[in-house]
């Protein structure tokens, strides 16, 4: 600390400035990777007057691939998709959009649309965001179920490496750790060695596109179980 000068209620310090991030103009590196491991980004760490110059920082933003908020929304816009689908009109002004196609929007989907980020711009300037795109493919691609083995969990990020057993034996994925304490019940430092079962796109090359839906603890085995089949061959790819 550097003591900037002597007060009567004694000597006034100024904390040394933080090192500025490599990635972009507006936080100190330490911030970014804090908002880059929080669903809160960067403008969840700092005060009221510094919200507005960080709450564009794309190093923690959920368009920026590997952040705690990409991975929330890849999972909320899957569930979407899968779940609770948009209604067939906002479905067709979605995939115009993402054709490049003319339409009209005589009930206002775009409004909808531009709400849950699927959708910016205005007037003549529409455009599909890439929220939009993975609603879009979450619609078409399988779903299997698989069982997932988590190998480790990060407490200070809160992050797990698990394994989808129905997608490799042995490269791990990254997925948040509290998405699965939440569904075993379990404590954050508890979760290594367990077995979960889930939804998961097992058609996909890279890691990071794996996205875990519908977890959920593995039904006990029984004294009278007999047939064995791997999970992820169970349902046909069924949502």
């Amino acid at each position: 600390m550097t003591l900037i000068h002597d007060e009567p209620f004694g000597p006034l310090y100024l904390l040394p400035a933080q090192a500025p991030c490599p990635n972009c103009p507006c936080c100190s590196e330490r911030l970014c990777q804090k908002g880059a491991n929080s669903v809160m980004q960067c403008h969840g760490h700092v005060d009221a007057a510094t919200v507005a110059i960080v709450s564009a920082c794309p190093c923690s933003a959920e368009t920026t691939r590997g952040t705690h908020a990409w991975r929330v929304a890849q999972t909320r816009v899957v569930k979407h998709a899968t779940e609770q689908p948009l209604p067939m009109a906002a479905e067709y002004v979605l995939r115009a959009l993402a054709g490049g196609e003319s339409f009209e929007d005589p009930t206002e989907e775009l409004r909808g649309l531009r709400a849950r980020r699927y959708a910016d711009g205005e007037e003549d300037a529409w455009r599909i965001t890439q929220l939009g795109r993975r609603y879009l493919l979450a619609l078409e691609e399988p779903r299997y179920t698989s069982a997932v083995h988590v190998n480790s969990v990060d407490v200070t990020t809160r992050t797990a490496k698990v394994v989808v057993l129905g997608w490799h034996m042995e490269r791990e994925v990254t997925v948040l750790a509290d998405f699965l304490a939440q569904v075993a019940e379990l404590e954050l430092a508890e979760l290594p060695g367990r077995y979960l079962d889930a939804k998961v796109n097992l058609g996909v090359t890279d890691p990071d596109d794996l996205v875990l839906t519908r977890i959920q603890v593995p039904a006990q085995i029984t004294e009278d179980y007999v047939a064995v089949r791997p999970l992820w061959l169970a349902d046909g790819g069924a949502r």
